[in-house]
């Protein structure tokens, strides 16, 4: 029983000895034994995607975390989806606008938009793409196969919802197909008689002036690839930030991001948002979170590889890396920009003696605090 966490603090709780899930327990410390900071009832703020049912598919398989899952999660919902070598996410297209980030691997994405403008490019792992909604297109992995995460701007959406191509010429008769494209009923024998989703494929060419098609009016003319992982990112002692919004990828009109990494011991610090709900993924590390809620409420969890944490729009909160590795996530909004309110900022910006007087502390401990922006904090040495 020594190695088996209880929820005991400080003399208070008790041995929990009736039926429970350790692993679990094991997992959540914080849930479990939460920091005497903690008081009242907050939602759910954090979902698992282990813990979300997973379509598997003869080319690959998804699983999605959405509203249903993670019910305070209502601005965005999340897919991971994974591709074997030349499988196909088939045609389609969605009412949201489509987000994404290559967590392992690389793949081929293609679009057409409303004016018959093409776009094909390759992305790999740390590439972003984005589709706005109602834009068809496609995705195929190379090679090596592909993973990645999609985030669209709807906690209500489902993948398993979406308009496939295969899918919508199977709900059509044949006789209008026919008129429509000139095809003959022999032509249409072997049309799929149900949607396809994701299938296998063979790996496409390398991409060069071969493959690229040319549109009579030309290619999409704001890219939809960015190389979130190739900017250059903002560094702090204690971690880094890399930034993408309208500002840097003009394509991404509803959704921002920041990509950050925390280093052992760090702290992304005290902040809140000003504009919008915060709907995280977590790439790999171990780390807690501590959300604000106001009136005295106030919940920690915990986090680690591929769990999906929301925080409701102006809560305060903070993120602290626990474990031995870095802590990388990504912090997603429904808005083309991202911004976030320091704390720390904000009290070194107003008179000194209002926060002093405000925290009864020495106001010379106020003044020390540096004017500018630190999103990332290191951790005691």
């Amino acid at each position: 029983m020594r190695d088996i966490p209880q929820p005991q603090r400080n003399g208070q709780g008790g041995i929990d000895t009736g039926p429970r899930n350790v692993e679990i327990d094991r997992q959540n410390p914080d849930l479990l034994t939460p920091p005497p900071t903690d008081h009242g009832t907050l939602p759910n703020m954090k979902f698992p995607f282990s813990l979300a049912h997973t379509r598997i598919e003869e080319g690959g398989w998804t699983r999605e975390v959405t509203q249903r899952e993670l019910p305070v999660a209502t601005t965005l919902a999340g897919v991971d989806m994974k591709l074997n070598p030349g499988a196909y996410r088939e045609l389609h297209w969605h009412k949201e606008s489509e987000w994404a980030y290559v967590l392992e691997g690389s793949c081929r994405i293609g679009a057409v938009d409303q004016a018959g403008c093409n776009f094909l490019d390759d992305v790999e792992k740390g590439d972003l793409w984005f589709f706005p909604k109602g834009v068809p297109h496609y995705i195929q992995a190379l090679d090596e196969g592909v993973e990645f995460l999609l985030v669209f701007d709807d906690g209500a959406f489902s993948e398993n919802s979406t308009f496939m191509l295969s899918d919508f010429f199977a709900c059509t008769p044949k006789s209008v197909l026919a008129k429509n494209f000139g095809w003959t009923p022999q032509q249409m024998e072997a049309m799929p008689e149900k949607e396809k989703y994701i299938f296998k494929g063979q790996v496409p060419p390398p991409l060069d002036d071969r493959e690229r098609l040319i549109s009579p009016t030309g290619d999409v003319p704001r890219t939809f690839k960015h190389r979130m992982l190739a900017q250059t990112p903002l560094r702090f002692d204690g971690g880094t930030v890399r930034i993408t919004d309208s500002t840097n990828f003009a394509a991404a009109t509803t959704i921002s991001a920041a990509l950050v990494e925390l280093e052992p011991g760090a702290l992304r610090e005290l902040h809140w948002h000003p504009t919008d709900d915060e709907w995280q993924y977590y790439i790999s590390g171990f780390g807690r979170m501590g959300v604000f809620a106001g009136s005295g409420l106030a919940r920690t969890f915990d986090f680690h590889a591929g769990d999906v944490g929301y925080v409701p729009f102006a809560y305060g909160h903070y993120i602290e890396n626990l474990g031995s590795e870095p802590l990388v996530f990504l912090e997603m909004f429904r808005n083309p920009r991202f911004e976030d309110i320091s704390a720390a900022q904000w009290m070194a910006n107003t008179p000194a003696q209002v926060s002093a007087d405000t925290l009864n502390m020495p106001r010379r401990m106020i003044e020390a605090i540096p004017k500018e922006k630190h999103s990332i904090l290191p951790g005691t040495r």
